[in-house]
């Protein structure tokens, strides 16, 4: 019998032996790559605690499941459960054709305040990548998940709210703008408590992990009362409330003033040998090419919403591709998570056995490390691991290596766990 996770005042998890954890099937190569990926998390599961631990999974809708049973596209007691249940995991969900939920992710994100969405990305021996040494990206990106342009306050530019909007700030606020005829308005939330939220995820994640630096991506050269205050606001915190732990750029540049840029250094390497985290920040179209030219030189990523987007599908690419790379969304102050899928639904291939589950099957990973089932994590990693590098693969990578052996979505599970046997 299933019992549930609970989780005390300060955001704490108490996961008992045998937790219930709702999963959403997803749409179009959903049901494939989740019934792959549940064999794998069971026996993983199973290999690690000797049938003292197991999980009890419960259906939950959402997406195109959900409407045709419920005509709903995220039912009530689909969010109900989420928050009920503590963690739980999807698949891919289809975005809604006219109108309604713009995005059936967005909404769940900021149903439940998720404001984190968390990304590891890093190189898995074997896997194809673009790059001549993928082997040297391993970064977690921590994307604020619930601000920025994705809140959707959007006005079409034909609307009479477009046309209100530019008449107040052209006579109310004085903009100094040439707005043409037809010009549509979308607005960028960016708050200090969801700013600094994020970026105190990010610093504890790094000193928990023992981490050298968080990097603050954004757009402050250019948007300075956004995107820049977010940068301000992550060097306060980090100088204000983790000033035992970690090193700022700020701190280098005010010494530099006052004493001098030897004295700044010897500062910066004090900090380095202490295993301080240092606090740095780096514009976002630079940030582009710097995990192309010098990834080596970054860790913990925090970042905007927007940013985060490119941000991890950029990464994703270099280590092999979305469709191994894992993500989550998590409330690091109730506890609440949703893991998932990050790659989309590809209804184009949905009921052939053929995609590549590793997404969904590296996000339960990332889920068994948030239980602090690490024993069950490292069983997983390992078999996918010795699969990927034994070239035991499903058709994405098939087509791009050399002798491989092309596998079904459920013989790659097969696969999967027969080599977290050997």
């Amino acid at each position: 019998m299933g019992q549930k996770i609970t989780v005390n005042s300060q955001g704490h998890l108490t996961i008992p032996d045998n937790p219930i954890i709702p999963f959403i099937i997803g749409d179009g190569i959903g049901p494939d790559i989740w019934n792959a990926a549940v064999r794998v998390f069971d026996e993983g599961v199973r290999k690690a605690y000797g049938g003292v631990r197991q999980i009890e999974w419960k259906e939950i809708l959402a997406g195109q499941k959900a409407f045709d049973e419920t005509g709903n596209w995220l039912p009530d007691d689909t969010v109900h459960a989420m928050k009920e249940y503590i963690v739980s995991i999807k698949g891919p969900l289809t975005t809604p054709v006219g109108g309604g939920i713009r995005s059936l992710n967005v909404a769940i994100r900021q149903t439940l305040d998720l404001f984190v969405c968390q990304r590891p990305l890093s190189w898995i021996e074997g896997v194809p990548s673009p790059v001549k040494h993928p082997e040297n990206v391993n970064m977690v990106i921590f994307r604020e998940n619930t601000e920025d342009i994705y809140a959707g306050i959007e006005f079409e530019a034909d609307s009479k709210n477009a046309q209100q909007l530019k008449e107040f700030l052209t006579d109310r606020l004085d903009v100094d703008y040439p707005f043409k005829e037809e010009t549509a308005f979308g607005l960028k939330p960016v708050s200090k408590d969801g700013s600094t939220r994020l970026i105190r995820a990010a610093i504890e994640y790094a000193i928990k992990e023992k981490l050298p630096s968080v990097s603050l991506v954004h757009k402050g050269n250019i948007m300075k009362f956004t995107e820049g205050a977010f940068k301000n606001w992550g060097y306060e915190l980090a100088e204000n409330e983790y000033a035992e732990y970690t090193f700022t750029w700020n701190q280098w540049e005010r010494l530099k003033s006052t004493d001098g840029e030897q004295a700044a250094n010897d500062a910066l390497r004090r900090a380095q040998q202490e295993e301080k985290v240092i606090i740095k920040d780096v514009i976002a179209d630079n940030f582009l090419q710097q995990i192309l030219l010098n990834p080596k030189d970054y860790a913990v990523i925090a970042t905007l919403n927007l940013n985060g987007d490119y941000i991890s599908d950029a990464l994703a690419a270099i280590v092999g591709g979305i469709g191994i790379a894992p993500g989550a969304n998590i409330n690091y102050r109730n506890g609440h998570a949703v893991f998932e899928a990050t790659h989309g639904t590809a209804p184009r291939f949905a009921n052939t056995d053929s995609m590549n589950p590793s997404s969904v099957i590296l996000s339960g990973v990332m889920m068994f490390d948030y239980l602090k089932w690490h024993e069950a994590s490292e069983v997983i990693r390992k078999g996918l691991e010795k699969t990927i590098r034994s070239k035991q693969v499903t058709i994405d990578f098939y087509n791009q290596m050399e002798g491989a052996i092309l596998l079904k979505t459920s013989q790659f599970a097969d696969a999967i766990i027969r080599n977290m046997n050997n």
